[in-house]
């Protein structure tokens, strides 16, 4: 049976966030829901995501703040690169025409993810407000976009927030065969390259755990995330010699 869930605290512009430990737990109707309200905007991502925390609703609602336990995380050693993408990445790598690009049209990734359409899904939760936040991160340094670039055309791409070497992936989107898998393949290779030993999923999915994702304790995590908060931000360049990590 599902248990009555706590009341939700609803946040007010100047209020800090709950203790991820009070959000929502697995016999509620909705686990990892942590709080409502507040302002969407950069100081509360940057506040939210160094606690662990992220925005998740849809239009005409109020933001709505989680913090999930389990937690999905992608541990870049464990990323599973499978023959038929491995075949399709070295076609992208030999062939002058494509090329990944970083932060070259932040919005426009955003964008695409917000409308492209999604098997199961009706409608986006990716907002206008969400994309007016996150753009406004990314000019501060703490948002970064993976892009997939073919014919001088974005044919697929992710965003993602970046603390330190703590990496929060966020949404994907293909336009393409394998678009948005060879952005990730790329965000991987990015972080082996540099020491950056995670990547946030947030919620679990079957497409993500077969590439190598999988849920760990919220508490493990959020220990892993904290310290590479505290390590060098990582270089937003791509230079095709962090393929060659992908090859052992």
């Amino acid at each position: 049976m599902t248990a009555a869930p706590p009341p939700l605290p609803w946040l007010t512009a100047h209020d800090p966030f709950p203790p991820v430990t009070q959000a929502w737990g697995p016999d509620t109707p909705l686990p990892g829901l942590l709080a409502a309200g507040a302002v969407l905007d950069a100081p509360h991502l940057h506040a939210a995501y160094r606690e662990g925390i992220f925005p998740w609703f849809s239009a005409g609602q109020p933001p709505l703040w989680w913090s999930p336990d389990p937690r999905m995380v992608l541990q870049v050693a464990q990323f599973r690169l499978h023959r038929s993408l491995r075949k399709t990445l070295a076609q992208f790598r030999r062939t002058a025409q494509c090329e990944i690009r970083i932060d070259h049209s932040f919005r426009q990734v955003m964008e695409h993810c917000a409308h492209t359409p999604r098997p199961g899904q009706d409608g986006t939760w990716i907002v206008p407000g969400i994309i007016d936040a996150y753009c406004a991160l990314h000019a501060q340094g703490l948002a970064h976009s993976v892009e997939t670039w073919v014919d001088g055309k974005l044919v697929g791409g992710l965003y993602c927030v970046a603390l330190g070497r703590a990496v929060y992936g966020e949404s994907m989107f293909a336009h393409a065969r394998d678009a948005s898998k060879i952005a990730l393949t790329a965000l991987v290779a990015l972080c082996r390259s540099q020491g950056a030993p995670q990547i946030d999923c947030q919620q679990a999915t079957a497409h993500l755990a077969s590439l190598g994702a999988a849920e760990m304790p919220r508490a493990d995590f959020l220990r892993i995330a904290q310290t590479q908060q505290q390590q060098p931000a990582l270089d937003w360049t791509f230079d095709p010699s962090f393929w060659a990590t992908l090859d052992t």
